[in-house]
């Protein structure tokens, strides 16, 4: 007989979720064999039951020991894994490395108490222009934009980054910040390109520069001609010299003499200016038959302003009306005394014609060069004056130049105003190519870039770079110059509100001109620009060395310009575009002709003046009123006459009550045309009715007069 089985082993396990019997009850107790009838199983439920159950905290039975550690869960790295991504899954089998951000944070922990320490502070020397912008100043002293920007804003300045301050203000700040700073110029750029002091051990002699300068038709070209024993003259327009010559000449003592020829009319003035600038003497040409004339005594002022020298050569004395004594006397009006006065300015009597005394005067021009003693040192680089300028079309810009000091050598890199070049060639006065050029050669250069402006002073620089550095500054002081003189026109309001009152009434007469040489150009603007008046101006769109290019005609037709060419012609294109659109292009040669023409035809835009011609005065008598014509006026003439047509005032009381024109006229009983002093008429008014007995009428004609320049 088997006993009945215990309650124990038919009731379900606690521990087992589904109801079903624990899977402890058919396996023997781990490290035990089963106790017989099953008494293990029920032992080992038992004991898990225990086991999960809390702890009693009550002090009954006797304390169980703590249960063991539980194995370490395998799958505790997959937990570590976070989402199964495909990167993740792709490296499953390789160890993880560290982030680089990982790494950062790792080094700024690590770092972290030595960031707070104060930083050295670097003092810097710090260059600073005329304008610098706020992130370039903050870059050269090595601060944070930001606190530049803290900085400009505690003294009420609000900036942005880009914005530019000027050295004062930058200079404060970087003092402030603790640095040093060097101011410089952009300026600095030129420096060491003039005025470097010679050693007077390597000076030399050199040849004289002497300018001729006087009144225009002095036969200055021609007392050079004779020197020279060339022509130039015959090549001149109109006889009249219009640009710059320079010329060198052997004196009969075998000294060499550069001769500098300038214009004698009046538009040259800055040719001649020039002219006395480079010049170590001038020589003043005064016709014997003619006298002291107004581009005479300029060439006086210029001289004495340049304070050079002057020799007086008496020309013409030859012609029977010649009267030197006269020339003498006027010149003593002028502050200038010659020697047969007892002055000690030198004087030749001379003729160009009959070369006379020709000789003389080189003696007297090489005299005065010995007591100026003058020297230059030719082994340096070179320096010199642009005396004239020129666009020719086979040989591109052509720069006339005056070297005064070192020597001028092919392939020399040559800078003169905002222009640079390489010397390709070296033309003399005589045509001849050349090597080189010193002291006191007047020579042609061949090689810029652009046609430089005429006074310019030449520079030989050691690279390009240098010469791109000085004409690119130049180039930028014109631009600003020329744009502070367009807004300066504009001036303040008031000026504006002036500007406009005058200059509602004014009309403008464009033009486009092209010229053959700088000076020319110079010459012919600013003759043009003397023509204006209140109510009519010359205005240049275009002012250039060259041909007529179509560009020109374009500018012309697009602002309805003449255009005026000076010694130069209109390229192929140009004169068929000119065609096509006509405009007309006119040429000229001789200054005086160009000026004439435009003052002619400003002229034209000048409005007619009227002017009034008085005929006579009657008085009314009496006044009749006939049906169908109205009033009319029984008058006498009492002088001049009387027209019908003509314009009438109606005077009462000595005050002007109407202006109207005369409708009818009549002598008895007959219309006439005109009525003399002392005759009686009847008159009828146009359009008016209101006439007494005792008014007086004037009769008058109003005549359109055109008006010139």
């Amino acid at each position: 007989g088997a006993p009945a089985p215990t309650p124990a082993t038919t009731k379900p396990a606690t521990g087992s979720p589904s109801g079903s019997p624990a899977r402890t009850a058919s396996t023997p107790a781990a490290g035990r064999p089963a106790a017989p009838g099953g008494r293990g199983a029920a032992a080992t439920e038992t004991d898990d039951d225990e086991a999960r159950r809390p702890a009693r905290r009550s002090g009954a039975g006797p304390a169980r020991p703590a249960p063991a550690p539980k194995p370490a869960n395998k799958t505790g790295a997959q937990k570590n894994r976070g989402r199964l991504t495909v990167v993740t899954a792709l490296d499953a089998g390789e160890e993880r490395s560290r982030s680089v951000a990982s790494f950062r944070r790792r080094v700024q922990r690590l770092k972290g108490h030595s960031a707070n320490e104060p930083k050295e502070k670097l003092a810097r020397e710090v260059t600073i222009p005329e304008v610098i912008t706020i992130q370039e100043l903050a870059n050269r002293m090595a601060e944070r934009a930001v606190d530049v920007i803290k900085m400009l804003m505690k003294q009420g300045q609000m900036a942005k980054i880009t914005d530019t301050i000027d050295a004062d203000t930058a200079q404060l700040i970087a003092e402030e910040l603790g640095h040093t700073v060097k101011r410089v110029s952009e300026a600095d750029v030129e420096e060491g390109l003039f005025d470097v002091a010679d050693d007077p051990v390597d000076l030399e002699p050199r040849p004289a520069v002497v300018t001729i300068m006087g009144h225009v038709d002095h036969g200055k070209t021609s007392l050079l001609d004779a020197i020279r024993h060339a022509n130039v003259v015959s090549g001149e327009a109109g006889g009249i010299t219009q640009h710059i010559g320079a010329y060198q000449v052997t004196a009969p003592s075998g000294s060499k003499i550069t001769f500098i020829d300038t214009p004698g009319h009046a538009a040259f003035t800055a040719m001649r200016a020039r002219g006395a600038k480079v010049t170590d003497v001038v020589v003043l040409v005064v016709a014997a038959d003619d006298g002291v004339m107004p581009q005479t005594i300029e060439a006086i002022q210029h001289a004495k302003a340049a304070k050079v020298p002057m020799i007086v050569a008496i020309n013409k004395i030859d012609k029977p009306d010649a009267k030197p004594e006269r020339v003498r006397t006027e010149l003593l009006q002028h502050e200038v005394q010659v020697e047969t006065f007892g002055g000690e300015t030198l004087e030749v009597e001379v003729s160009a014609k009959q070369k006379t005394n020709l000789d003389k005067l080189l003696d007297v021009i090489g005299l005065q060069s010995e007591i100026l003693e003058l020297k230059a040192n030719p082994n340096r680089p070179a320096e010199g004056t642009v005396i004239e300028a020129k666009l020719d079309r086979g040989r591109g810009p052509v720069a006339t130049v005056l070297v005064q000091r070192g020597t001028l050598k092919v392939g020399d890199i040559v800078v003169a105003g905002a222009e640079w070049g390489r010397v390709r060639a070296l033309v003399s006065d005589t045509g001849a190519t050349i090597d080189q050029a010193g002291p006191s050669v007047p020579v042609e250069v061949l090689g810029f870039n652009g046609t430089p402006e005429a006074s310019d002073r030449l520079a030989v620089v050691d690279n390009e770079a240098r010469a791109r550095e000085v004409t690119e500054y130049r180039a930028r002081q014109r631009r600003e110059k020329l744009a502070a003189r367009a807004s300066g026109k504009r001036g303040s309001l008031e000026q504006m509100m002036s500007q406009l009152k005058s200059s509602s009434g004014l009309k403008e007469f464009p033009l486009v001109v092209k010229g053959d040489v700088q000076g020319s150009i110079e010459a012919i603007v600013g003759a043009l620009e003397k023509l204006g008046t209140e109510e009519v101006a010359a205005r240049v769109l275009l002012s250039g060395v060259g041909g007529i290019t179509e560009s020109d005609v374009t500018l012309a037709e697009a602002s309805n310009a003449a255009i005026i060419g000076f010694n130069v012609r209109a390229h192929k294109e140009a004169r068929e575009a000119a065609e096509r659109l006509g405009i007309e292009i006119r040429y000229y040669n001789i200054i005086y002709d160009l000026v004439d023409d435009v003052k002619k035809a400003m002229s034209g835009l000048l409005a007619p003046t009227t002017r009034e011609t008085m005929l006579g005065n009657a008085q009314i008598l009496q006044v009749f009123n006939i049906t169908k014509v109205g009033k009319v006026a029984g008058c006498r003439v009492t002088d001049g006459v009387v027209q019908r047509g003509a314009n009438v005032r109606l005077i009462r009381d000595n005050v002007v009550i109407h202006e109207g024109k005369l409708g009818q006229l009549k002598h008895l009983k007959d219309d006439v045309r005109e009525v003399t002093a002392g005759h009686e008429c009847g008159m009828s008014f146009e359009n008016y009715q209101d006439i007494r007995v005792g008014d007086v009428i004037e009769c008058y004609r109003v005549e359109t007069v055109q008006r010139s320049l």
